[in-house]
C-alpha cells in the first residue's frame, strides 16, 4: 500500500523526470579560446536530450559574425593560461597575438576539434539556439546580414525568458 506521502513524492518525480532539461548561457566573450567552451556545453547538452541556447552579446557576437568566426583570435598579453605562456611584457610584441592564435589552431586541429564555424553549424544542426542580443547589435551597428544564417536576434527580456526555464545558467 502507499502512503499519501510516498505518492505526493511518486507524482513530483514523475513530473520532473518528463520535463526536458534546459541550459542557458551567455557569451560575452569574442576570443579564440572563449568560443569553444559555449559550444562544447551546448552541444553537449543537446546529445544528452537537453535544450540549449546560448545569447551572445557585447564581444561574443563576434561568434555569430560571418566575416569574423573564422578570424578570432587568442590574446597573449595578460592571458597567463594561453598558448604561449610568456610574461606580459613579451605578450605585447608585435606577433605574440598571431602566434598564440596559431598554436591554439594547431592544437584544436590536432585534437580533431572542429573549427568554431564547424561547430556553430553542428549546434544549430542538432538544435541549440543562437541568440543574437539586439542591443549590442544596435551598438557595434551589426545587421542581421552580418550574422551566420539561422540565428535568432534576441533582446534581454526574450533571453531571460528563455534562461528563466533553464535548470542551468552559465556567464561563459
Amino acid at each position: 500500500m502507499t502512503t499519501a506521502a510516498e505518492a505526493r513524492r511518486l507524482i513530483a518525480n514523475a513530473g520532473h523526470d518528463a520535463r526536458t532539461r534546459r541550459l542557458a548561457m551567455v557569451a560575452s566573450k569574442g576570443t579564440l579560446d572563449q568560443a569553444y567552451p559555449p559550444l562544447i556545453l551546448a552541444t553537449t547538452a543537446v546529445s544528452l536530450g537537453w535544450e540549449a541556447g546560448i545569447y551572445f552579446t557585447f564581444y561574443g557576437l563576434d561568434i555569430l559574425h560571418e566575416k569574423r568566426t573564422s578570424r578570432l583570435k587568442v590574446a597573449s598579453l595578460a592571458n597567463p593560461s594561453g598558448p604561449i605562456r610568456v610574461p606580459n611584457l613579451l605578450g605585447a610584441l608585435p606577433g605574440a597575438t598571431r602566434a598564440a592564435t596559431t598554436m591554439m589552431r594547431r592544437w584544436m586541429r590536432r585534437s580533431n576539434m572542429p573549427t568554431v564555424g564547424e561547430f556553430l553549424e553542428m549546434a544549430q544542426s542538432q538544435g541549440v539556439r543562437l541568440f543574437a542580443c539586439s542591443t549590442t547589435m544596435g551598438v557595434m551597428g551589426v545587421e542581421e546580414s552580418d550574422l551566420i544564417p539561422g540565428c535568432e536576434i534576441a533582446g534581454a527580456a526574450a533571453f531571460l525568458d528563455f534562461a528563466a526555464d533553464a535548470d542551468v545558467q552559465l556567464f561563459v
